[in-house]
């Protein structure tokens, strides 16, 4: 049944001019995807697609095979992720316009949620790519994964840092999966499918086309919790993610260059613009509240929620609150909430702020100072 369902998906992909805001006026009017691709052109009429978009969409459902469709992309080994998917990254699907197919070669996994975007220019210098390997070979082996966009220079960079240091990567395309852009990094994709995935929205066969890469990388920053923009110009690629990121509500970092470059222009910019300008990988990690990743990642395997996380969680806030307190909040026996906040920590979900005060974790960034 689910496979019937994903070659509608699948379908929808393939016609020019619905998105995610057309597929989600479908969707909403329907509730179902079958019925969606069935819809009238009276229907589409009144849900304001144009004449345009309406002839595409009957072309494509008059042309396709969906279920032989399908097969081409299980036959590459491919796997298909939807809106309607239970392990859809739930960072992607936080953003205004996630997705609504991604087209997965490897493995996206639950850890890859601690993950940081590293972008910057084609035409590298040593400097960039000797800032590329200080973080991301830093970062990588501690459970972050590295999120980039195969392209020439820092992207190739990060993501082959990223495997020698044995950690996670995931590049995002701007074509159909199938088709590897960069050619010569042919060999890459293949190590990257064997430690992390190769992500696209495109469908099968999609060359890779100019205006496919602005947009893909809304997907970058999506599925990351930070962009690091290394090198770059004030109109380059890593510019365009770091202007997502923004509107996505994610941290943006920077590597500052020298002021007569041009690769640093772009950096430097966002610098004073407000991005915070990171110099060791302990600054990404305090922003981000990465400094036990790794042993987030293991407890995360290993320790389910239970009950008492939650009534905890329910008097946690990003307010200083002593054990004590918390626990005659809660009205549990301090041993208990104490071991329980040990483990809560472990996972990432809280924050001890010295003197055996907590705060829930991830909010805001806020400095907390107790007495």
């Amino acid at each position: 049944m689910m496979s019937e369902l994903l070659q509608y998906w699948v379908g929808f992909s393939r016609v020019p001019g619905i998105g995610p805001i057309r597929l989600r006026a479908l969707l909403d009017h329907f509730g179902d995807i079958r019925q969606a691709w069935d819809a009238s052109t009276a229907t589409l009429r009144a849900l304001g697609f144009d004449r345009r978009t309406i002839e595409s969409f009957s072309t494509q459902r008059a042309r396709l095979d969906l279920s032989a469709e399908l097969g081409r992309v299980f036959e590459l080994g491919v796997s298909v992720m939807t809106w309607d998917s239970p392990d859809y990254p739930s960072l992607l699907m936080s953003i205004a316009d996630p997705p609504p197919v991604l087209y997965v070669k490897g493995e996206l996994l639950p850890r890859d949620e601690w993950a940081l975007a590293v972008v910057g220019t084609r035409r590298a210098t040593v400097y960039g790519r000797e800032a590329t390997r200080a973080f991301v070979s830093g970062l990588a082996p501690g459970g972050v994964t590295i999120i980039s966009g195969l392209a020439r220079g820092i992207d190739t960079h990060a993501h082959q840092i990223a495997l020698e240091a044995g950690g996670r990567t995931v590049a995002v395309l701007g074509s159909g999966i199938d088709i590897t852009y960069p050619a010569q990094n042919r060999n890459l994709a293949q190590r990257i499918v064997e430690n992390g995935a190769l992500v696209s929205e495109y469908p099968l066969g999609t060359k890779p086309e100019g205006g496919n890469f602005p947009r893909r990388n809304r997907i970058i920053s999506g599925l990351s919790l930070g962009v690091l923009v290394v090198e770059g110009s004030k109109s380059s690629g890593a510019m365009i993610t770091a202007d997502y990121a923004a509107e996505q509500g994610r941290e943006i970092f920077a590597v500052p260059g020298n002021i007569t470059g041009r690769n640093a222009a772009g950096p430097n910019q966002l610098i004073q613009q407000g991005a915070k300008l990171v110099t060791t990988i302990g600054d990404v990690l305090e922003e981000l509240n990465l400094t036990m990743v790794a042993e987030q990642t293991e407890a995360r395997e290993i320790i389910p929620d239970n009950e008492t996380e939650a009534v905890l969680l329910s008097h946690l806030s990003p307010e200083p609150i002593h054990v004590d307190e918390l626990g005659r909040a809660a009205g549990l026996p301090i041993s208990e909430v104490a071991s329980t906040l040990t483990l809560m920590e472990l996972k990432g979900k809280v924050r001890q702020v010295g003197g055996m005060n907590y705060v829930i974790a991830r909010e805001a960034g806020v400095p907390y100072i107790v007495e």
